[in-house]
């Protein structure tokens, strides 16, 4: 008995029950900041909502927060040392709201100090 509550247990963990998704709304959606540069992100702000993702290190993620409305991409401004980089979208037009569930907005800053963003759904 005790062999297989260890493999249920390994085997939850497995299939990603034990992951930070488990202290989110899943009647909301929920999105997080992996950081793809070379800087450390002090603030990621997304959207107008203020929602600041704090403290992401080089190839970290972030935790999840809640959205009310949110979109496959979004406004950005990135706080690195005393440097801030923004991503500005001009509208939203033709865009669907994402439906309740995790994302996660993998985001670079290139050469030309320019945000970029790539959507990935969890």
């Amino acid at each position: 008995m005790k062999r297989l509550f260890i493999m249920f247990v390994t085997i939850s963990c497995i299939a990603g029950s034990c992951t930070d998704k488990d202290d989110n709304n899943v009647d909301a959606v929920n999105i997080r900041i992996k950081n793809t540069s070379n800087l450390t992100f002090d603030e990621v702000q997304v959207g107008d909502a203020g929602k600041v993702h704090m403290n992401i290190a080089q190839g970290d993620y972030s935790d999840y927060l809640e959205y009310e409305t949110a979109y496959s991409y979004a406004f950005v401004e990135i706080k690195s040392d005393s440097a801030t980089y923004t991503l500005q979208p001009f509208d939203f037009v033709g865009e669907t709201e994402l439906p309740i569930g995790f994302y996660t907005y993998e985001l670079d800053i290139t050469e030309e100090g320019e945000v970029a963003i790539e959507f990935k759904i969890d």
